[in-house]
């Protein structure tokens, strides 16, 4: 391979290479662009979804607790409303009261009366509790203090977690006490009670961080310290949530609200990737997206790219073949040319021979006027034989070289009638020798009677030059030893159009070459033998003559080409 093949691969490989980056970069661009902004937006209104869910969660989990303590509380309430210190000091009457309040709620599990000294007067449970002085607790001073309290998770004398609600009746030595003691397990049930996906958890904390309540991870008992708590929000009513990493390492989203004035955070949690659950399957939805986006538009690519190479070998290789067969044109062109130029210059010799051949003639009449020589002498007869062969030839000389100056006038063009039985039978004595030779019989039919047209004659014969010639190289494709036949065919058309066939039974067109036979530069023939231009300036010289060309074929059949042409009485033309 020389150098210039190696330059040529080498810039068609980076040209390639440059295709198929474009192709593959420039719909990349907006496939990312797509893809990021709808995932961003996407997963952004998941995350708000998610939060926003969270925090009414946790609203409405607060409500309910606090629903619930304030109605205990109100239970307590109603009964020192309804009793005073001496009835409800009666016997059974503690014991009445609290069925009826474990009626109305389960959460009770015991109801106490205590005097204003902190003495356990009356007890209603499973406890021994009668009797004990509770005057230096902190619930008795809270609610002394208060008239009403709700206590922190604490052991107490039955060293067991639970907390109370207390409400004070009364002022001074005459105030009393009822305290009713909540089932922790019942109010465990209650906060916990929230489901949250897969890993959703609710919980509450005190003020200083110590577990009211279990956790359904287990990872935090009752009244152990939570190790969290000195990265949650301090006090306000507002829900906070937040991200954050557990002891354990794994992400959790957090939501917490104070409640109990302010003495209790409720804590919600979740999972991060049981929150944000949909925000993978977006993002996985994104990946498969992108990943399928990527191998269609890389596929694609390069399968363009080749379609396109290939296309553009195909027009480079195009383009060297119209280059052939401009310069083929070029040549040819000028060979008519010289072909005009040596038919004049051989007129010239030709009249010479004509001269000599008409004084020879005349030379031997004389001499048989005068009966120098007989007429009938072998070598008299031969030589007038040769002298009438030497005419004939002349003759024949002269028409063909007539004809190709006639041809080679282009630009002499000049609008004159024409009449096919004239022209034709002509232009076909410029072919007849080749189509004797290759075995080609020539048949024709043209009415002597068939109107004429108008157009240029050496047009016209560049026209049917073409047309025999194509039919002579269809014929010997398909006959290259005998059997070719060529027939011109003319006749009136409508009474007002001139129609002319030329019918071979060559080789004929393929289907798919049919309707392109008449465009610029196509030809079948390979480089060297047609430029493909021959059909085409046919066709526009037909048009020019203000009729139309049209072709049928059939393969290893033949192909006729029908010319029609306005009549010369039906056309009016400026001469």
């Amino acid at each position: 391979m020389d150098k210039k093949n190696v330059t040529e691969n080498t810039r068609a490989r980076r040209v390639k290479r440059n295709i198929l980056t474009n192709m593959i970069v420039i719909p990349l661009i907006p496939l990312f662009l797509a893809v990021g902004i709808s995932f961003y937006y996407f997963t952004t209104a998941l995350e708000n979804s998610s939060t926003q869910s969270l925090k009414r969660i946790v609203g409405d989990h607060r409500d309910m607790i606090e629903s619930f303590l304030l109605e205990r509380k109100s239970d307590l309430e109603l009964v020192t409303n309804l009793f005073d210190f001496e009835s409800i000091s009666r016997n059974q009457v503690i014991d009445d009261m609290f069925e009826i309040l474990k009626i109305k709620s389960g959460a009770f599990i015991d109801l106490g009366l205590f005097d204003s000294r902190g003495l356990h007067v009356k007890y209603s449970g499973q406890y021994q509790l009668t009797g004990k002085l509770y005057k230096d607790e902190l619930w008795f001073r809270e609610v002394m203090e208060k008239g009403r309290y709700i206590s922190d998770v604490f052991l107490g004398y039955r060293n067991v977690p639970h907390f109370i609600i207390a409400v004070k009746k009364g002022e001074g030595e005459n105030a009393w006490i009822l305290r009713a003691t909540i089932d922790t397990l019942y109010f465990d049930r209650l906060v916990s009670s929230v489901r949250i996906g897969t890993s959703g958890e609710a919980y509450i904390l005190n003020k200083n961080g110590i577990a009211q309540t279990g956790r359904r991870s287990g990872v935090v008992n009752v009244m152990a310290e939570d190790p969290e708590f000195s990265a949650f929000p301090s006090s306000d009513s507002t829900i906070h949530t937040f991200l954050k990493s557990d002891p354990q390492g794994l992400k959790y989203l957090y939501a917490t609200i104070w409640l109990k004035d302010q003495e209790w955070l409720l804590v919600v949690r979740q999972e991060k990737k049981d929150a944000f659950r949909f925000f993978y399957y977006a993002l996985y939805a994104s990946l498969v997206i992108m990943v399928l986006g990527i191998a269609i538009i890389v596929s694609m690519s390069f399968f363009m790219t080749e379609k396109l190479f290939t296309r553009m070998e195909q027009l480079g290789r195009d383009k060297k073949d119209l280059g052939n067969q401009l310069i083929r044109a070029t040549q040819l062109a000028e060979v008519g040319e010289m072909a005009a130029g040596f038919a004049h210059e051989i007129n010239n010799p030709l009249q010479i021979i004509k001269s000599e051949h008409a004084l020879m003639a005349s030379i031997f009449e004389d001499l048989f006027e005068n009966k120098k020589i007989d007429r009938e002498v072998e070598e008299i007869l031969e030589l007038q034989d040769s002298l009438s062969q030497i005419e004939l030839q002349v003759s024949r000389c002269s028409d063909i070289t007539r004809a190709i100056l006639k041809f080679g006038r282009k630009n002499e063009t000049r609008v004159q009638l024409l009449h096919p039985a004239e022209e034709i039978p002509e232009i076909l004595k410029m072919i007849e020798q080749k189509a004797s030779v290759e075995g080609i019989a020539l048949f024709h039919h043209i009415p002597e009677h068939l109107p004429g047209f108008m157009g240029d004659a050496s047009q016209f014969q560049q026209v049917m030059l073409n047309l025999f010639n194509n039919a002579i190289d269809a014929i010997m494709e398909q006959h290259p030893d005998a059997g070719g036949r060529l027939d011109i065919q003319a006749q009136l058309k409508d009474e007002k159009w001139v129609e002319i066939r030329v019918t071979d039974n060559g080789a004929g067109i393929q289907p798919e070459h049919i309707e392109k036979v008449f465009s610029p530069f196509f030809t079948t023939k390979p480089v060297g033998k047609g430029t493909g231009l021959g059909l085409s300036v046919c066709y526009g010289i037909i048009e020019n003559f203000g009729g139309t060309m049209d072709v049928t074929s059939r393969v290893n059949e033949g192909t006729t080409f029908i010319i029609t042409l306005p009549g010369a009485e039906t056309e009016k033309r400026d001469q």
